[in-house]
């Protein structure tokens, strides 16, 4: 444990409450990268570069405690596998296989952007690693058969399959090097403008009930504070860019929003 727990909670808490900022600000602020990329937001880096550095430390810094967890081992500890796995599992397809598979050669990011995502992925990544691998350490076995643990676990395979998935249509709409933007098609882009973004909502809410705990809860709120607004700034550049875009089509959420 690196600080007191009443320190810990306090950073939660109040990260929580950046977490509500932030999505104030980027309902109004569309961040300046991918499909919005624009200039004057200072110095820039190739996006590829840019993306697995930004993630990599949810790799580097869960890993890190997960091996001193290890160390301390009398029996194995499946829970704490578990949920190593698929938190792993999440940020090797993000900071590893997406971007060596998106078609972003030649685009580039802010600076700005990156050390901002950088810093929050350590932070949020040291917050869930804290919890997991310290200060709750270890979950009793009893907890695999909890509904927590069990519903969590299912809407977060079921998020990570929308996920993967509606980011598998995004590259076949690129497959032959074409780099113009296509209106996506298939699965629940039938009903939603990212589908993607919805998958991976899922994901982390799945993951905050399976830890039952504020530092999942706290990354559910980044996650959507980050998505929502992006989905809405997504659907509205697919409105202004394709007159046949779907009228019905909803932003984020099937037959809501």
């Amino acid at each position: 444990m690196l600080i007191d727990q009443w320190q810990y909670e306090l950073t939660i808490w109040i990260w929580s409450a950046l977490a509500c900022c932030a999505f104030i600000l980027l309902m109004f602020v569309r961040a300046p990268y991918g499909r919005h990329e624009r200039p004057g937001w200072g110095a820039k880096i190739p996006a590829r570069s840019g993306w697995i550095i930004m993630e990599s430390p949810s790799i580097i810094v869960i890993t890190v405690f997960f091996g001193i967890a290890v160390s301390q081992w009398n029996y194995i500890d499946p829970i704490g596998v578990i949920f190593y796995v698929i938190w792993i599992a999440h940020y090797i397809h993000r900071t590893i296989i997406w971007p060596l598979r998106a078609r972003i050669k030649g685009k580039s990011m802010p600076i700005s952007i990156a050390l901002f995502a950088l810093l929050f992925n350590g932070v949020n990544s040291w917050i869930n690693a804290e919890w997991i691998f310290s200060l709750h350490y270890p979950y009793p076995i009893s907890w695999l058969y909890s509904p927590q643990f069990i519903t969590g676990l299912v809407l977060y395979i079921i998020g990570m399959g929308i996920n993967i998935s509606s980011d598998n249509r995004l590259f076949e709409l690129r497959n032959h090097g074409d780099k113009d933007y296509k209106i996506p098609r298939g699965g629940l882009f039938e009903w939603v403008s990212c589908p993607n973004y919805f998958g991976e909502i899922l994901e982390w809410l799945g993951w905050a009930i399976a830890t039952w705990s504020l530092a999942g809860l706290s990354f559910a709120l980044w996650v959507i504070a980050n998505l929502a607004p992006r989905a809405r700034s997504n659907h509205q550049w697919y409105k202004e860019n394709f007159s046949d875009y779907p009228k019905n089509r909803k932003k984020l959420i099937p037959g809501i929003w």
